[in-house]
């Protein structure tokens, strides 16, 4: 095995396990990894669009559709006429910003179990190449 291949070998057997206890995390809060993905974007970046969300997410746009309708029979986001009439801004209710801020604590140590003996300078490495990674996927 090549060492790019067994790079994405080591990928594909920590991302499936990782989604999984993700998601045991967030069933208290009735969500999913993708739901919590897009309460994270809002929260770090403001208001967006279906289709900001959707190219985000590198998903469809019906998909955003459905994330954001669950989200907002949840209570946590709420959606507006953006500049254009056609378009939908998607935002934090007030109880979206407090969950996502209980959420964020609730999942630390998760987190930090998951990277138990793994140096920050590591991590931060890590964190670089697969950034880099999607860049040249999505290029």
């Amino acid at each position: 095995m090549t060492i790019e291949q067994e790079f994405f070998n080591q990928y594909r057997l920590m991302y499936r396990p990782f989604i999984n206890q993700l998601n045991v995390q967030l069933e208290p809060y009735q969500l999913y990894s993708s739901q919590w993905a897009v309460l994270r974007f809002l929260k770090d970046r403001g208001p967006h669009s279906f289709v900001d969300i959707a190219t985000f997410m590198s998903i469809e746009k019906p998909s955003v559709t459905k994330l954001v309708h669950k989200l907002v029979e949840l209570g946590y986001v709420e959606t507006v006429a953006g500049k254009d009439k056609r378009e939908k801004l998607v935002h934090l209710s007030a109880h979206g910003d407090e969950l996502v801020q209980e959420i964020k604590l609730h999942l630390s140590p998760f987190f930090e179990h998951a990277l138990a003996g793994v140096p920050e300078q590591e991590i931060e490495i890590a964190t670089k190449v697969l950034a880099r990674i999607c860049m040249n996927i999505n290029q």
